[in-house]
């Protein structure tokens, strides 16, 4: 069964995995986590059933953190707006039907069922419209366009965006498990220092210093030992530095060759790659690589590279200054570890060691697939130091991190020696801090029981100070992100981001909260594990990443602010208003309207904000933290009572304030009112410049900072402003006109050259005919529009046969809200030429409301009906019940 996973693990990977079981079965061993690897593996083979089975078995995928806090906020807003709109309902029902049939004591006929149903349609339209304001229907919108604005965004940042909760995700981000090569350096490696023929060159020796022997073994070692696909190649540009394509280690040591003056690719065509009697491909496990060649006279030589100090321990011989082997004992080599590799790795070098063994002619050949028996009694030809220079921007960016809370932790498998030194350069390691710096060996040993198993309560006393992991396997960094996860030390859980190139690295990435692959040097294992690619392979575009994501957690933050002003405001408008008036002042369209102009417009301006170096001036927000802060929840009380005052100012003193009549306790089907529109206009100019408030949700003291970076923002204001004075605009086109009359022709110096085909007053007169056609078309327009408007609310009047409804009903001459209340008549109010002449000619009763007033206006719409309608007589129940209500 484990050749069976072993060839599907080949399969994925594309590569051939030699000795991989006996690697796996080896790591087992060691630390009792190969089966972490698993996830990876191809289903392929595997039964349906088994294979539904297994999926039906999966855990779901846990929610992102600011997910599961609008799932939790959506429900409590959904529940308190229906109930809300359910006791609006029931409190509109019963004020209807106490006053009606308890306090009136009217009786219920069956001639009266229509009027009742549609007063009680009215309640419930009206306890929609409440429902309608409460549930912020944009938040969903905001969401998804503050999400995609940013991975389109973030791709100009090298961050390709494979699933989009990914992005909100790591602006929560609190540690940060990093590699070394690549991402915190240049991935540019330069052989700098070497220990040949005894003696240590802090610089490239000069290749005569060299015995000619050993630049033998150097050349011909490098050269074979190396995969043919890691080449240098000359520099696209003219004074360029030359390109390095495949293994960068690799590279690094085909230039040592270069600057010894040797060319590796002579060697290559005189032995090429498929001469090669076996190679060990490096492994995590053993971090080396050996190729064996099988000589003309039948004898085997085996070259092998890797890690200093586990290639040093299988050398039992090295080479001497004068070129031959010698003895080299467990002594020698400490000694080369105090005084070669530990100053090397001191500076931040990766130290490589450089070893052969020869097989002789005429012995039995060896079992190539032992490696262990293969790879063992080598003769060391030289020890590397190989620079990769830590990028220049890296220092800043791991302060920024830090700045904002976020803890920075290298993993990686160099020794601990080189770790440390560029941990040091790079800002992790900071002198005075109380940190660990571990190797995989004694991490293992500190989180293992004496059975071997790993236990979370010996993670929790390492990872917190735990800063550098070196000479670490891809299950340590497994086991590492595993245990900073599942974590309960603190209040807050960890929200953990890991970055990882290597076909290893894939559970890691997997079980971190974002997992970043290296989109140049990373596998294609990795990138599919991951949730965003770094196409640059640099650790600057993950504090990209985090300003991305703490800026869509904050545009939601600014919606939500926004929203909920506008529902708070809005709801207790419709509520008050309703069980006070028994109407709503915000109508079931107006808020249609608030919809769409607060919720769709105002979610893609507030969601396309940029992000800005303050949001790494704070700590992350946290899994446990409410969405609303105590700074919101401030802000939006306070601009709601602020607007309350006013719309209840104007609701209930509006009339007064401008000398207009009331909209308050109008008739059912009442035409729209001056009073109800302002409080209308009002409501939506204050939610526009509130909208600018909502910008700034952490106190912030001037709301109008970085307002014109985002022309997205600044076009919808303005043009949500544009639209909702239109109608103004274009009456003011007569006022215009006006003014313009008032101006002298001969003032006007571009019309004093029009002498030919009229004179200038000609002139004039035709411009003004011109703008008083384009005036009367738009005036005209808008007349229709009204007409259109009315007629779909008032259509189906001019039918007898609806004698019961609510139409026919009103419109009895001697309709009366009350008996001692002045006459008050609807919009379809109108006398019957025919059925009333004496009335014809009467003086109609003054009407206090004349936005109410039909015939005042001059509004004839319901002749024809009243010809054929038949009035109630005033002593009928029907009459009765008009004139209650």
């Amino acid at each position: 069964m484990a050749s069976v996973k072993h060839n599907l693990f080949s399969s994925l990977t594309g590569k051939k995995q030699d000795g991989a079981v006996e690697n796996r079965n080896k790591a087992k061993a060691q630390d009792g986590a190969a089966m972490e690897m698993q996830p990876l593996k191809s289903e392929d083979g595997v039964d349906g059933d088994e294979k539904d089975k297994k999926r039906s078995n999966l855990p779901k995928k846990e929610k992102s953190v600011l997910q599961g806090k609008l799932t939790k906020l959506a429900v409590q807003i959904g529940k308190a707006g229906l109930l809300m709109s359910a006791i609006t309902v029931i409190i509109l029902v019963l004020y209807f039907v106490i006053d009606t049939f308890w306090v009136q004591k009217r009786p219920w006929l069956a001639e009266c069922t229509p009027i009742y149903i549609q007063y009680f349609v009215k309640f419930f339209i009206i306890g929609v419209t409440v429902l309608v304001v409460a549930v912020p229907e944009g938040l969903p919108l905001a969401v998804t366009i503050s999400l995609a604005y940013s991975v389109k965004k973030m791709m100009r940042d090298n961050n390709l965006v494979r699933h989009l909760d990914a992005c909100e995700t790591m602006g929560n981000a609190t540690a940060i498990c990093s590699d070394k090569t690549g991402t915190l350096t240049m991935n540019r490696m330069t052989v700098v220092q070497a220990y040949i023929s005894e003696k240590h060159y802090k610089k490239i020796p000069a290749p005569e210093a060299i015995p000619e022997n050993i630049m033998t073994y150097l050349v011909t070692g490098i050269s074979v030992n190396c995969a043919y696909t890691s080449k240098i190649l000359p520099p696209e540009k003219e004074g360029g530095l030359p390109r390095h394509v495949g293994n960068k280690t690799e590279c690094a040591l085909l230039g040592f060759l270069l600057d010894l003056k040797r060319d590796y690719q002579d060697v290559r065509n005189e032995i090429p790659e498929e001469k090669l009697h076996k190679v060990y491909t490096f492994n995590s496990v053993r971090k080396s690589m050996s190729t064996v060649l099988k000589n003309s006279d039948g004898s085997f030589r085996i070259f092998s590279k890797g890690a200093s100090e586990i290639v040093l321990k299988k050398c039992f011989k090295i080479l001497s200054a004068d070129g031959e082997p010698k003895v080299f004992r467990p002594r020698d080599r400490d000694d080369i570890v105090k005084t070669v590799i530990e100053p090397m790795a001191s500076e931040g070098l990766r130290t490589i060691c450089l070893a052969f063994r020869d097989f002789p002619a005429g012995e039995p050949e060896p079992e190539w697939d032992n490696e262990n028996d293969i790879v063992t009694g080598l003769t060391c030809i030289a020890v590397v130091g190989i620079e990769d220079p830590v990028r220049p921007e890296v220092p800043d960016a791991i302060k920024k991190c830090q700045r904002a809370g976020i803890t920075v932790r290298m993993v990686t498998g160099d020794n601990i020696n080189t770790a440390r030194a560029i941990a040091l350069k790079c800002g992790i390691l900071n002198p005075g801090e109380d940190f660990l710096c571990l190797e995989g060996k004694d991490f293992n040993r500190r989180i293992r029981n004496e059975k071997g198993e790993i236990e979370q309560e010996r993670i929790d006393k390492i990872w917190p100070k735990l800063r550098v992991l070196a000479r670490s396997s891809p299950t340590d960094k497994h086991t590492l992100v595993k245990g900073i996860i599942d974590s309960t030390i603190f209040d807050q859980r960890q929200v953990v981001a890991v970055t990882g190139d290597g076909t290893n690295d894939g559970p890691a990435l997997k079980k971190a909260d974002v997992g970043f692959a290296m989109g140049i040097a990373g596998t294609d294992v990795a990138k599919e594990a991951s949730d965003i690619i770094l196409t640059d392979d640099n650790f600057t575009s993950i504090v990209k990443a985090v300003m991305w994501g703490r800026n869509v957690y904050d545009s939601i933050s600014k919606f939500l602010q926004f929203q909920l002003t506008v529902n708070v405001v809005a709801v207790i408008v419709a509520f008050t208003g309703a069980c006070i008036t028994q109407d709503s002042p915000l109508k079931a369209v107006q808020m249609l309207w608030v919809n769409l102009i607060m919720d769709t417009l105002a979610s893609l301006a507030l969601a396309t904000e940029p992000p800005t170096e303050a949001l790494l001036l704070r700590k992350p927000y946290g899994r446990n933290k409410p969405l609303i802060s105590r700074t919101m929840m401030k802000n939006i009380l306070g601009h709601a009572f602020y607007q309350l005052v006013v719309v209840f100012t104007l609701l209930f003193a509006g009339e007064k304030i401008f000398d207009i009549d009331s909209g308050r306790n109008a008739p059912l089907h009442a035409p729209p009112s001056e009073h109800y529109t302002i409080v209308f206009n009002t409501f939506v100019m204050m939610q526009l410049f509130n909208e600018i408030n909502a910008r700034k949700i952490h106190g912030e003291r001037n709301v109008f900072e970085g307002i014109f970076n985002n022309a997205i923002f600044c076009t919808i204001v303005l043009g949500t402003f544009v639209v909702q004075v239109s109608n103004l605009l274009l009456t003011l086109e007569m006022l215009f006109i006006e003014l313009f009359h008032k101006v002298e022709s001969s003032r006007l110096f571009f019309l004093r050259g029009l002498r030919t085909g009229g004179t200038i007053a000609t002139k004039v007169f035709h411009f003004k005919a011109v703008s008083l056609m384009l005036t009367t078309f738009f005036l005209c327009l808008q007349i229709r529009v009204v007409n259109a408007f009315r007629s779909s609310l008032y259509e189906g009047l001019e039918k007898p046969e609806t004698r019961s409804s609510i139409h026919n009903f009103m419109t009895h001459p001697e309709f009366r809200i009350e008996d001692s209340e002045p006459h008050i008549p609807l919009i379809d109010d109108t006398d019957a030429e025919d059925d009333a002449p004496t009335k014809r000619n009467s003086t109609p009763p003054p009407s206090p409301n004349k936005n109410n007033n039909a015939v005042d206006s001059g509004i004839h719409l319901t002749t024809d009906m009243n010809k054929s309608a038949t009035s109630s007589s005033p002593g009928s129940p029907l009459h009765s019940l008009e004139t209650s209500l």
